[in-house]
């Protein structure tokens, strides 16, 4: 494990110097690094505080991956000279934070770690983001998660006192408190976000940089789940009597969230906003407490994590393209870039759940999880399923069909750059499926 914070750690000073691609190659080589190193069954490469299971090799995996694929996308910050060394420096330090709060062993580095992660993206949003309203897009952000995370402090050192250990294989002291399950997995469920406290998705995604939307929907979403699925083990009981209600609310949030998707004019509030419903049947299936439902929660995460990362990634290329992300100005793209419509195609499939895609085994495992626990969800469920693909394919046929908006726009050729960008975000999604039987390991 020191061979991959020694290498981040490295990558600072370069970062400082603004050696651009020398520091996206780098990141690349970080990713072979992990494949090669692979990881068992249980926890192994240990160290002191640090060690790796299937579960946090997966999403340390995907931050390597979306970290490479965000400077890629981020070019023109480099291009403009647009402070680019500072936001090598914020990428390797979110990087940094990430690695530590997906392989922590304690439960306390993982909670310090989970909390310093949000400051570079804060950074992102401030420095980077496209309008004024993106100061109050950080506030937001910065007190959602803030209010839910110190009572989750507080429980944490209760929790310290009566198990006399933070290790995640020494819970063994099984807790029936209402407040104590309350407080540890609030938090959670604001960075998640579940349905009612995921106000501040939508306006971060829709402030922050293409490089910013695409930490955010790739794997911040994921540290909520990742934390849910590492505490519960201690709060059986309790998720027996209350995990219901945070069922309940997921999927009809889901539903109404697929509503609101059907009436968004802006391209990147309504993929944030498909975000939210994606991650409340994942939370959904995590409550269950079934095999299932966590390994469908799992599988959906990554899956979620390349998709919704590369649907931010097209947005932007309409948007460096015609000044504006508002569907009415983006109609009849298939007259200009008949190939980007292919992308567009690919990434909205997958969005929908097609084949062979990771979100469709996902949401497999998910419903099977779901109605296993009760058969009257599938109501639910069913409607989450329509929308999903109804606002997928709003989405696509009011960018790509229709009649071209007559304006003053400069059109300019899809670069290379932009290919290799989307087709890095597609392969993966698409072929891990092939090996889906790892993703099982860990449980």
């Amino acid at each position: 494990m020191m061979k991959f914070l020694f290498f981040m750690f490295f990558m600072i000073p370069l970062g400082l110097m603004n050696m651009f691609y020398l520091v996206q190659g780098l990141i690349f080589i970080l990713v072979l690094m992990l494949i090669f190193e692979g990881v068992n069954s249980g926890f192994s490469l240990i160290s002191y505080f640090l060690g790796m299971d299937i579960l946090s090799f997966g999403l340390v995996f995907l931050t390597f991956w979306i970290s490479g694929l965000m400077l890629l996308a981020s070019s023109k910050i480099y291009n403009l000279n647009n402070y680019s060394s500072f936001f090598l420096f914020s990428l390797i330090l979110m990087m940094l934070m990430l690695f530590i709060t997906f392989s922590s062993l304690s439960l306390f580095s993982f909670y310090l770690f989970f909390e310093m992660s949000l400051i570079p993206i804060l950074f992102m949003i401030m420095g980077w983001g496209y309008q004024p309203e993106r100061l109050q897009a950080g506030v937001y952000l910065l007190f959602y998660t803030l209010l839910a995370s110190l009572p989750m402090m507080i429980t944490i050192f209760f929790y310290y006192n009566l198990n006399g250990s933070l290790n995640f294989f020494m819970f063994i002291m099984s807790v029936e408190s209402f407040f104590f399950y309350l407080f540890m997995v609030f938090a959670f469920l604001v960075k998640m976000p579940m349905f009612m406290v995921h106000l501040w998705l939508p306006k971060a995604h829709v402030e922050a940089p293409v490089s910013g939307s695409m930490i955010l929907a790739g794997i911040m979403l994921k540290l909520g789940g990742y934390g849910i699925l590492r505490v519960m083990n201690f709060m059986l009981l309790m998720g027996m009597k209350y995990n219901f209600f945070w069922i309940g609310l997921s999927l009809f949030g889901g539903f109404l969230i697929s509503l609101i998707c059907l009436r968004q004019i802006d391209m990147k509030m309504l993929i944030a906003y498909s975000s939210v419903a994606h991650m409340g049947l994942a939370l959904g299936g995590m409550m269950t407490m079934n095999f299932w439902g966590l390994y469908g929660s799992y599988v959906m995460m990554i899956g979620h994590g390349l998709c919704s990362s590369g649907l931010f990634c097209l947005a932007n290329i309409s948007y460096e393209r015609l000044g504006s992300r508002n569907l009415y100005m983006n109609k009849g793209m298939i007259n200009f870039f008949p190939s980007l419509s292919l992308w567009w195609f690919l990434l909205v499939s997958s969005n929908m759940a097609a084949p062979p895609s990771l979100n469709l085994l996902g949401e497999i495992c998910l419903i099977n999880s779901i109605v296993s626990w009760s058969w009257v969800s599938m109501i639910m469920i069913s409607l989450i399923s329509f929308f999903s693909a109804a606002y997928s394919l709003y989405l696509y046929s009011f960018t790509q069909h229709g009649k071209i908006y007559s304006g003053n726009f400069s059109f300019s050729m899809i670069t290379v750059r932009e290919y290799q960008l989307l087709i890095l975000h597609w392969l993966p999604l698409n072929i891990l499926i092939m090996k889906s039987d790892n993703f099982i390991l860990w449980i």
